[in-house]
């Protein structure tokens, strides 16, 4: 993926997620949301290094890993919205994007929930000698729950093809990290694991990405699981719930991270190495104006989905 598709992907889940708040605001969308503001070099890094072929595991949080992989924007909107068109048929919306088409394997309400599922196809290329990758992100608050721990013994042990993508962001709803890990850095943890481990800056896409390849390459050579920790920061509250962190935040820490900003981090080396200009930026801007634009129309156009359709589905589904 060339730089200035990283950039506009960025740029889009920014512009998504910025939107998506108004939208709840105004109850055009339902239900908790979740913002990935802040830490969209994890997903478009992570995701550029695969292929169409790789699976990726979502979280809760789970906007940008779906925009980052592909998913047309048009049915990820329309999902949000509760529309038929939408990549769940409506029925998933914010934390439930899924897609077979693009092998998003949905995300997962539950903290850490898709990381013992990720075993699964990893297991299956292992077994059918297939060199497909699967990936998994979860939050340094995942990082605690058991099943993480149960997964990275599981997966070296096996040496499958999965790369677990911490997206160390720095808070755990309103808990800051530093109150609940012993060592604030866990690419330690994949040591314990015969795993390799490494801490990568969060808001530099392109360490991002080349720290992802280095784990993609290794994992189709059949040289196991990698344990990539993204030191990253969330920028909206834990849900829009919960959207003041002020008072959980000092203010220095919120400027330090601000200075960092994963989208002027890029925009800045191209245009200081002579790849973009001001006018290309702007020019960026407004094709992402202009995808939001359709995205919008699409998404209100679309139809709600149908009882029928709903219990046809249940009927397949139970085989009633």
């Amino acid at each position: 993926m060339q730089r200035s598709e990283m950039l506009k992907r960025m740029m889009t889940i920014r512009e998504f997620e910025r939107i998506i708040k108004d939208l709840a605001r105004t109850k055009i969308v339902d239900g908790a949301i979740h913002c990935y503001t802040g830490e969209e070099a994890v997903a478009v890094g992570v995701c550029a290094a695969l292929t169409g072929r790789d699976y990726v595991f979502s979280t809760h949080r789970g906007h940008g890993h779906a925009i980052a992989r592909g998913l047309p924007l048009d049915n990820i909107m329309a999902e949000l919205m509760g529309k038929a068109a939408g990549v769940s048929g409506g029925y998933g919306g914010s934390m439930h994007l899924f897609s077979r088409e693009y092998r998003l394997m949905g995300g997962n309400g539950i903290v850490g929930g898709g990381i013992t599922l990720a075993l699964g196809p990893a297991y299956a290329a292992k077994l059918q000698g297939t060199d497909e990758v699967t990936v998994t992100f979860f939050s340094e608050g995942a990082s605690n729950e058991g099943w993480c721990h149960e997964a990275m013994n599981m997966a070296s042990l096996w040496k499958l093809p999965l790369i677990f993508a911490c997206e160390n962001n720095c808070f755990a709803a309103t808990t800051p990290s530093f109150k609940t890990l012993s060592d604030m850095d866990l690419a330690k943890r994949a040591g314990g694991y015969a795993m390799a481990g490494e801490i990568v800056d969060g808001n530099d896409v392109e360490a991002v990405y080349e720290a992802a390849s280095r784990a993609v390459e290794k994992a189709r050579a059949g040289e196991g699981p990698t344990f990539l920790e993204f030191k990253t920061y969330r920028v909206e509250g834990h849900c829009m719930v919960l959207r003041d962190l002020e008072q959980f935040r000092p203010r220095e820490e919120v400027l330090k991270w601000a200075a960092r900003d994963p989208i002027t981090v890029l925009r800045e080396r191209m245009i200081a190495e002579g790849i973009l200009t001001e006018a290309g930026f702007e020019a960026l801007r407004d094709e992402v104006a202009g995808d939001f634009e359709r995205a919008l129309a699409f998404g209100r156009e679309s139809a709600l989905p149908s009882i029928e359709a709903f219990g046809e589905r249940i009927r397949k589904r139970y085989a009633i």
